[in-house]
């Protein structure tokens, strides 16, 4: 048990060490920032793959104890966009579009591992358990930054094409983070005392992820 427990760490770990970096790595890069006319990324050493210019301590903790979080935002300066509108756009959904494709590319990795890999100690099943979280974290990880409070992905894709300013939009541009603050501590105290209906975000991201691995999975599945 204790063995397993390790494992499912370290797995964890190796994980978000891939699946983090890549989300924020796609808003500097491809069709986001760098390549809208921003060059702030490189400017700031965040055109990077490095792991660890992209981790925030906080919200790695957050994707151990309550199964989501966060990375450390990649600076953009929008007024460098040639077109502002598409840049922040592309900006936007780069990251969440990375994560959705790792965790197309991911499952068959898994698949391969799980039914042809010859068992070779703990290395195996670490390395089975680690796709699995990269499926599964990636998926998390697209839901999750697509929730319209800010300063996650959701929020910037409705400031593009929203034209008016409502009370609920600046509720949500100043706010709303600590309403996620709060649904993170829910998340934590469910965890631990074992009431679960208290993990509201948990729950809800859990049940989207469950409609967004299924065409993943089904195809695939014609394969394995």
């Amino acid at each position: 048990m204790f063995i397993e427990r390790i494992i499912s760490y370290i797995a964890m770990f190796l994980a978000l060490m891939l699946v983090l970096p890549i989300h924020e790595f796609a808003h500097g890069f491809g069709f986001a920032a760098v390549k809208s006319g921003d060059m702030t990324p490189k400017l700031y050493n965040r055109y990077t793959l490095n792991p660890l210019a992209h981790v925030d301590p906080l919200g790695l903790v957050c994707f151990v104890f309550a199964g989501f979080g966060w990375a450390k935002p990649v600076p953009v300066n929008p007024n460098n966009f040639k077109d502002y509108k598409k840049g922040c756009f592309y900006t936007s959904i780069a990251g969440v579009s990375a994560n959705y494709i790792l965790a197309f590319l991911a499952y068959p990795l898994y698949m391969l591992v799980a039914l042809y890999v010859p068992e070779f100690g703990l290395f195996t099943k670490t390395l089975g358990l680690t796709l699995l979280y990269v499926f599964r974290l990636s998926l998390v990880f697209f839901v999750f930054n697509l929730i319209p409070i800010y300063p996650l992905d959701g929020f910037r894709v409705i400031d593009v094409f929203s034209k008016k300013r409502s009370s609920l939009y600046w509720f949500l541009r100043y706010k709303g983070v600590y309403v996620l603050y709060g649904l993170f501590i829910l998340s934590v105290v469910a965890d631990f005392s074992g009431l679960y209906f208290l993990d509201v975000l948990g729950i809800s991201i859990n049940f989207v992820v469950g409609f967004l691995q299924k065409p993943i999975t089904l195809l695939w599945g014609l394969i394995f």
